[in-house]
């Protein structure tokens, strides 16, 4: 096996051809622009096959605006502006950090993306930096080169009549993409390679954290096989068992290809056949509702395929699915039909099945396919149906694809781009990457992740510790300690406290970093008690804008102190029958309200 990464991290800055905020919204937005996109020849004259293929299905793109974070830049509608230079210098931070030579001109590029994510029809990128490592516990990880780019639109929802829709909010927020060398040795070293990076780019306190914020591309082959690029692996706990089945996908690949040519089974040109005659009374539900809409039913024959269809590349996904992906990647359909299924559950009758045999003069050493839809689409999925299978004789091909949701397996999206997906941007001037550039990234550069881990060890237990480390609340709590508060309190508030509370269904997500802050604050001032701090949140997630010695003073929170918990502590002492069993007793009533060392030191007094 090889196996490399490709990690893809926004940064925390402006965007970086506009100077609109990094803010993404969960809204509609206020407005929408419609695009159809079309591919252009590279320098040397080439198209893509990747932008060709994504433009021959002939979408149309509605991209929603919003006015706090989209301009005319994101709708393609006035020029970039210049370079964000923030950006760049966190991008030399992190290039720097993993051992990386940054290059002497940074030349931005445009790459071609034809799939709707970019309203141009391209991303633009530039090379950063070269070279560089990462240590792993399993020997160094080579870095091959890091990139500055622009983040891609961010899909609402796909194909729906030919649209697809897309928010313009997170076009342009800038990231870094981080290649490695294939110098994985194995599934669990990617995840420890991929933690690693992680952790230094986490370090760094100027990347976006959160749900989509960072994301890996895995790229696979085997020996025989051929290099697959897998998109949307957001897990690292799920890298392992991504890789592992992407290696015995190929290694089945590889094994049905040497049956084909044992049985010496060869596809010439695609004979496609209309069978819809056969299905005039057909009970088949998927059949009908075609034909009765005006549709057809289009077949061929695989000669020397029977059995092949059906072979299990994945659980639940066979060598036909891999045929239906690519059906449904070149038109819209919703699949194909082949004989190695059972063709009972589409409501079948032997009598049709038997006369689509008939028809195409299937043996029983052949398989068949079918497509239901409007006869020119059907014909363009079967032929892309047809393709793959006649690929499976010869050597596989490199491909991008997708994680399905169960987050293990994955799905044909296009072939792999190449060369002619790049060509430079003439609307930015070179940005020269000087020497006092360089030299002021390496004054910030934060210590590395496994010096801030053993600082963290010394006041936090072990367990606590490596769990603060990879969070995205590292920042935060660094925070709060320089604050004055203890981090332990600081520690288990953010990576337990929170999370239980989020379990029981509080609505914590509601409340900002600057509340925990301000909550905090008026803990260090004895607003409230250590034992409150639960039922604070509580608060603040129902009323996630108001003050928080508001909150305290409105649920009867405020820290009781000197005479006044006297008082208290007299109180509650009075109803206790049993004094050995005094502290416990006053303290399940003041709680909340008081710390359990100033109700012992009263107690104490009074015995």
């Amino acid at each position: 096996m090889k196996c490399g990464i490709e990690i893809h991290q926004r940064l925390d800055s402006l965007k970086l051809f506009c100077r609109c905020p990094s803010v993404i919204h969960e809204d509609k937005g206020q407005g929408e622009v419609v695009r159809r996109l079309h591919p252009v020849a590279s320098e040397l004259g080439e198209v893509d096959i990747a932008a060709q293929f994504e433009y021959l299905k002939g979408k149309e793109y509605h991209y929603h605006t919003y006015d706090e974070s989209t301009c005319l830049m994101e709708t393609d509608e006035e020029p970039p502006h210049p370079l964000n230079n923030n950006a760049l210098a966190i991008a030399l931070e992190i290039a720097l950090m993993l051992n990386s030579k940054p290059v002497d001109e940074l030349q931005i590029m445009r790459k071609t993306v034809v799939d709707g994510s970019n309203t141009s029809g391209f991303q633009r990128t530039s090379l950063l930096a070269r070279g560089g490592f990462v240590e792993t516990s399993k020997g160094k990880v080579g870095i091959q080169g890091i990139c500055l780019e622009e983040e891609s639109s961010g899909i609402v929802s796909g194909e729906e009549a030919g649209k697809v829709y897309y928010k313009l909010d997170r076009l342009g927020i800038p990231l870094v993409e981080i290649a490695t060398a294939p110098d994985m040795v194995d599934a669990e070293h990617v995840k420890e390679t991929a933690e690693k990076i992680g952790a230094i780019l986490r370090a760094t306190g100027k990347v976006l954290r959160g749900i989509g914020t960072i994301r890996q591309d895995v790229n696979v082959s085997v020996e025989g096989g051929a290099r697959v690029e897998i998109k949307g692996a957001q897990e690292l706990a799920a890298l392992p068992k991504i890789v592992e089945a992407e290696v015995k996908r190929q290694e089945k690949l590889i094994a049905i290809r040497e049956e084909l040519k044992e049985r010496k089974a060869k596809l010439g040109d695609a004979k496609l056949v209309d069978v819809s005659g056969i299905f005039s009374k057909t009970q088949a539900k998927i059949v009908r509702k075609t034909l009765d809409g005006g549709g057809a039913v289009v077949a061929v024959k695989l000669n020397g395929y029977a059995g092949i269809l059906g072979t299990e590349l994945y659980p639940n996904r066979r060598f036909g699915t891999e045929m239906s992906d690519y059906a449904k990647s070149a038109a819209s359909v919703g699949g194909v039909i082949h004989s190695d299924e059972d063709l009972k559950k589409y409501s079948f009758s032997d009598e049709e099945t038997s006369a689509v045999k008939k028809k195409l003069g299937v043996s029983e050493s052949d398989a068949f396919v079918m497509v239901a839809a409007k006869k020119d689409i059907a014909e363009r999925a079967l032929i892309a149906a047809f393709a793959r299978a006649k690929d499976a004789t010869g050597n596989l091909h490199e491909e991008v694809r997708k994680v399905l949701p169960d987050g293990v397996s994955t799905a044909y999206m296009r072939p792999m781009p190449g060369a002619a997906r790049l060509y430079p941007e003439t609307d930015i001037a070179p940005v020269r990457i000087t020497k006092e550039m360089i030299a002021e990234a390496r004054k910030k550069l934060p210590e590395m992740p496994e010096v801030k881990l053993a600082k963290l060890k010394k006041t936090l237990s072990e367990e606590l510790a490596e769990k603060m480390m990879k969070s995205r609340n590292l920042q935060l709590f660094e925070k709060l300690v320089g604050m004055g508060i203890e981090p332990s309190l600081a520690a288990t508030t953010l990576e337990e406290t929170v999370v239980s509370l989020r379990r029981e269904g509080v609505a914590v997500e509601d409340i900002r970093e600057e509340k925990i802050v301000e909550l905090f604050g008026e803990f260090a001032k004895g607003g409230f008690a250590k034992a409150a701090v639960p039922e604070v949140l509580k608060l603040l997630a129902k009323k996630p804008k108001a003050k928080v010695s508001a909150l305290v003073a409105e649920g009867g929170l405020a820290k009781l102190s000197g005479k006044e918990l006297e008082a208290a502590v007299e109180k509650e002492l009075a109803s206790v029958p049993d004094k050995k069993k005094a502290v416990g007793a006053v303290m399940a009533k003041l709680r909340l309200r008081a710390d359990p060392e100033e109700v012992i030191g009263i107690i104490r007094k009074k015995a």
